[in-house]
């Protein structure tokens, strides 16, 4: 919207169809199938899909149920290393109120009961929420300070944001609300956290009130003024509206997917488009049918420093897409091919793709 408003209609509809890109693969880049931490609920969204692969993308995986994570904040005698599809939070609650996902969809529903099973905290004062489990950042159990390393306790800001999708599931807000104020010290400063252990009266923790973390945390109270908003008003205060029409509301689109240099995707799908993403201008030396013809197509400018070029991949075709590029300010042909497959049916894994010798395509570069 910002771009068309200023007259750059090119770069809006590149924008729009990159985000259309991103939200056609949120499930497939951030939910596993193999859930294990509830019962019967194989199917949830996860905190992270860590990187990997090197900086030049290859052998990148995105698959959610493989990766590994690194938790650094925990003691240094627990265990850091987990199974990326073990560690939970509730961020996916934001495609919700942004209006990219509808609340009580089945997805969202199920999510949300892993991570009540394992963040969330009944406090004396109302529902209260960890960041992710095996978080080490907070009070340690002593009620020392973190330093490098504590034990994670409830951000009454998750709160909110939980208020917020009950909102927006026509369910009731004020528990959430009301906790936000029950967990105020003073004259209402609300903190970064609250302490869910035994009290610890030698360290003034109560259970349910501050910890010694930041206070007040003016993250939490945005949180707690937009819950008010939204609660008055009946409707998310952060939904955008054009996302919301854009997404909810169905409509036919080309699937595309997207190849750029720190994201070489292997396959593409039949009857989609394949778009090239390229930092500079660039010209593209290309052939969707094992070189037999070539072509060579210039890029398209943005005015985001992103050039681009899409091919259709049409449902007939079986033959790889395979390109090299010819950097245009520098005249520098990239010595180096790149293939993408062609697959007939949608892939839930997206990797890098395989570089192949130049040296037979030379004298058609040339």
């Amino acid at each position: 919207d910002f771009a068309r408003d200023r007259g750059d209609a090119a770069t809006a509809k590149f924008l729009e169809e990159h985000a259309d890109f991103v939200e056609s693969h949120i499930e497939a880049w951030t939910v596993t199938t193999q859930g294990t931490l509830v019962p019967g609920i194989s199917r949830h969204y996860i905190r992270v899909n860590p990187p990997s692969g090197g900086d030049d993308g290859q052998n990148t995986d995105e698959d959610p149920n493989v990766g590994v994570i690194k938790i650094a904040n925990r003691a240094p005698d627990l265990r850091k290393e987990f199974p990326a599809k073990e560690i939970v939070d509730a961020g996916f609650l934001e495609l919700v109120r942004y209006g990219i996902r509808r609340a009580g969809d089945p997805l969202m529903e199920d999510s949300l009961k892993v991570v009540d099973k394992l963040l969330k905290v009944e406090t004396p004062f109302g529902p209260a929420f960890k960041r992710y489990n095996h978080d080490g950042y907070g009070q340690r159990d002593d009620g020392s300070s973190f330093q490098s390393w504590g034990v994670g306790r409830p951000w009454p800001l998750l709160s909110g944001e939980r208020g917020h999708y009950e909102l927006a599931a026509g369910r009731p807000v004020e528990p959430y609300l009301r906790a936000m104020e029950k967990f105020a010290h003073g004259a209402g400063l609300l903190p970064e956290q609250v302490w869910d252990a035994p009290d610890l009266h030698e360290k003034k923790m109560y259970f349910g009130k501050p910890t010694g973390a930041a206070i007040p945390l003016m993250w939490a109270h945005a949180e707690y003024v937009k819950l008010l908003r939204s609660a008055a008003q009946g409707k998310v205060f952060d939904l955008i509206a054009p996302v919301a029409e854009r997404y909810l509301t169905p409509r036919r689109r080309t699937p595309m997917e997207v190849w750029k240099p720190n994201r070489q995707v292997r396959h593409v799908t039949a009857g989609s488009k394949l778009r090239i993403l390229g930092y500079a201008p660039f010209q593209m030396h290309w052939s969707n049918d094992g070189w037999a013809t070539t072509n060579d197509t210039l890029s398209t400018p943005t005015s985001l420093g992103i050039e681009y070029i899409d091919i259709a991949v049409t449902r007939a075709q079986t033959a790889p897409v395979q390109f090299t590029f010819l950097w245009m300010k520098e005249n520098r042909w990239e010595r180096q091919d790149y293939r993408v497959d062609v697959v007939a049916a949608e892939q839930s894994r997206a990797a890098s793709a395989t570089p192949i010798s130049a040296g037979d395509r030379e004298r058609q570069i040339g």
